[in-house]
């Protein structure tokens, strides 16, 4: 009986041994900068009306540029009229009762629907502390097109080529002390 008592206080505690494992700062990086953007939209007396916040999100999201992450936040959230799922309430009702968006991001939304977490920003590529050569061509040709430039080639080469043509339009030349850290 002594060793059962033992055995079920070792076990009870465990939980409270294991660390926590740290915050990943990037999870539902998306979901948390857009909700705090629109709330920031708000006024005092729209924040504590669940159907004022869910009407100004579903306006917010149609101002959304299309194919963003954000965009296809507001789609797995249901303020889309193209969303396949209705989950605004699960952002609305929490807003409204002031949680912060970290807890409605990484605990009721991702719960909802764990793919809202999954959206992450891109990291932007630093062309001058970069080898062109060893990217690939998708993010060769992602440079490209979102400097707004065409990036329709065939070869490796014509991208790589293509960026160098046009880099000094759209990106700073690394300083001389950068030069000499490379």
């Amino acid at each position: 009986m002594q060793h059962l008592s033992i055995l079920l206080a070792i076990l009870l505690t465990i939980p409270f041994l294991q660390a926590k494992k740290p915050l990943d700062e990037q999870h539902c990086e998306v979901c948390i900068k857009t909700i705090n953007k629109f709330a920031e939209t708000l006024s005092a007396d729209d924040k504590s009306s669940v159907e004022k916040i869910e009407k100004g999100f579903k306006s917010f999201c149609k101002k959304v540029k299309v194919d963003s992450k954000e965009h296809r936040l507001c789609y797995y959230v249901g303020a889309l009229e193209t969303s396949a799922t209705y989950a605004i309430g699960d952002l609305s009702k929490p807003l409204a009762w002031g949680i912060p968006t970290e807890k409605i991001c990484r605990e009721r939304l991702f719960k909802t629907n764990p793919q809202i977490c999954d959206l992450k920003y891109e990291k932007p590529i630093d062309i001058n502390g970069i080898d062109l050569n060893k990217l690939k061509v998708k993010d060769l040709k992602k440079i490209l097109t979102d400097w707004g430039e065409t990036a329709d080639f065939m070869e490796k080469s014509e991208y790589i080529r293509r960026i160098n043509e046009v880099k000094d339009k759209y990106v700073k030349p690394a300083s001389d002390t950068e030069k000499k850290d490379l």
